[in-house]
This record gives C-alpha cells, structure tokens and sequence, in this order.
C-alpha cells in the first residue's frame, strides 16, 4: 500500500508531459474537529494518489488545508470525492487565476499540530467562532467605509508585491507574530471600527477573525475565498479590482498577476520587479525578487559569495554543505543583509 510519494520532480515532470493533460491548481481549507488526523491523512492519499492529484495538504485536530493540483478531466470526480466526507461536502475551491502544469511535482499530505501556525495556547479560544463573510461587492464597500480598518494577515514578502489599495500591512514574517502586533495597534478601536480582514485564500484571515472576535473586536468581516476568490469574481462581475500587484502563491508559480501594477523592486538592482526566486545555492536557497537582468548576471543567486559557491564542482558544494544548516535561510524570505534594495 502506497502512502507517500515514491517520484522525483523530474520523473513526475517526465509524466506530466507524457500524459498530455491539463491541470488545474486549486486550494480549499475547512476548520473541523478531526479525531483522527493521521487516519484521514492516510485516506486522503489513498485516493487522491489514485486520481493523479499532486500537491501540499496539511491536516490536523482543527481541520485541512490544501493546496493542489488536479488534472482537468478528473475535476468532477475530485468534488465527488471531497462530497462524500461529510464536513468537506460542498467545500468551497478557490480556482487559481493563473494556471501551471507544473505548479506542483508531488502529492505530499502531512498531519500537523495545527494547520496554520498560531502560537496560541488558549483553551477558551474556538476558531469556529467566525467573523463574517463578505464577498467581492460588499468588500469593496467596506473599503470605501471610513470607519472601515482593513488589514492585510499575510507576511511582508507577500504583501511587498501586491496588496489592497489603502491596507494595513504588517512587517511580519509569520502569520503567528502578526495577532498580537494587530491587536495592539488596533487596540483603540475595538469598539468604533470595523475590522476587514484578507489573505490568499481565506484561512489565515478566518482564523484571525475568530481570534479577534475572542479579543473584544465588536465588528469583525473577512473576504472569503481570499485573494483568489475576490480576483475571479472582479473579473465575473466585473466590479472595480482594489487589488493592485501580484497575488504571492505557494506553489511554483509563486505569483499570480492580479493587476498590471507593478509594485515591487528587484532586491539587487532596484529596477521595478515582482518576481520572487529561490538562490541557486542550495545551501542558501534564500526567497527574493530579482529581476530577469540580476537572473542571468547573478545566475539566480543572491549574492557574489553564492554564485562562487554554485560555479565550484559539485562534489566540492555538497562537501561546503555537509554539516551546515544554512537552509534555514528559506524561511528569511527576503530579509538578508545582502539584497540591498530590499524595502
């Protein structure tokens, strides 16, 4: 019986293009009391491993996250699938905007203490106690409101390429840092304000929603379906887009062009960019923006002393990396005493 993924990313992209089909990527997230976290990561890889899903999904006592990507002809019976367990049964797909074949290359299912990291240890606080849901129109009319505090609850590299016009938008590099630095500031207007709140696609704003109803916030709203789902409807509806910039999504892609501003710079050279990279060096491998020109003068790296890393044998770079642990320079995401135009 097969539970985990046996591929490589280049024979997983081998079979992508062998089999000729378009894919769509897609995410859905529910809160839900799950008794048996590691028994329904089991089922769930069973069966999307059978129909060719690939991508990252989190699962733990509070509920699933998932980020995926399905091949188009199995869409229907991917939503009949998620139909027959009850709390899924109409769950809501936030459809990406932009779509990539290769936008992810495993099927990778985890059971996590939590599906977004929080940091809390509250006993009293129930992340299904939710705040309201609102949809593109009525988001924009809370935009438009005055007495409307509207935060943006994702990290600083995504908010750098793309945001809502007139957002608040946390320095913070996890989503646990930003719950208490917002409560403080927005302290004051617990009771005169109303707080609107989005992220990519609606999980990390529906918790913090729940959590600042928890904290004496009286009137609490967040965008469902987050970014992605406010763009597809912009575009269905065709309502005026608040959103400027890209749309930072965690698959390879890593952005989806929302609006044609371009908001951003290249962290080497400060010309006007908004695409991220990972280094070239894999004991760095450091997230970014570098634009194409930094791309080929730097070759992909973040700095000199990373390209003369990459430009050694190879046997020599795993030599420079055995016993390191640089790799946690992932999680910096752009925050490097290197990347000089960094903002």
């Amino acid at each position: 019986m097969q539970l985990y993924n046996q591929l490589s990313a280049e024979e997983r992209r081998e079979l992508i293009a062998q089999a000729g089909t378009d894919r769509l990527t897609l995410s859905f997230y529910q809160y839900h009391h799950i008794q048996n976290p590691s028994l329904f990561r089991d089922h769930l890889f069973l069966h999307w491993n059978e129909m060719d899903v690939l991508g990252r999904i989190y699962v733990a006592h509070e509920g699933i996250n998932a980020q995926l990507s399905v091949p188009a002809p199995k869409l229907m019976d991917f939503k009949i699938f998620l139909d027959s367990i009850d709390f899924l049964k109409g769950v809501r797909l936030n459809i990406a905007v932009e779509h990539d074949n290769e936008s992810f290359l495993k099927l990778t299912v985890k059971v996590r203490e939590k599906i977004v990291a929080d940091g809390l240890h509250d006993e009293a606080f129930d992340v299904t106690q939710i705040g309201q849901h609102v949809d593109a129109e009525n988001f924009n009319a809370l935009m438009d409101d005055p007495n409307t505090l509207c935060v943006d609850m994702r990290n600083h590299y995504e908010s750098e390429i793309g945001h809502f016009k007139g957002a608040i938008t946390p320095d913070v590099d996890t989503f646990r840092e930003s719950l208490p630095r917002i409560e403080s500031e927005l302290e004051a207007h617990k009771e005169d304000k109303k707080l609107l709140m989005y992220c990519t696609g609606g999980i990390r704003c529906e918790k913090a929603s729940a959590y600042f109803k928890h904290k004496g916030f009286k009137s609490v709203y967040q965008l469902e379906g987050g970014i992605i789902e406010y763009a597809r409807q912009v575009n269905e509806k065709g309502l005026e887009n608040y959103f400027v910039g890209k749309n930072f999504v965690f698959d390879e892609r890593r952005g989806e062009r929302i609006s044609e501003d371009v908001i951003a710079q290249c962290h080497q050279c400060g010309a006007p960019c908004d695409t991220h990279n990972n280094c070239a060096n894999q004991a760095c491998h450091l997230l970014f923006i570098q634009c194409e020109s930094c791309q080929e003068k730097m070759q992909h790296c973040c700095s000199d002393a990373c390209q003369e890393i990459i430009n050694l044998p190879e046997e020599q770079q795993k030599a420079l990396r055995k016993g390191n642990h640089n790799s946690n320079k992932i999680f910096k995401k752009g925050r490097s005493e290197v990347l000089k135009f960094k903002q």
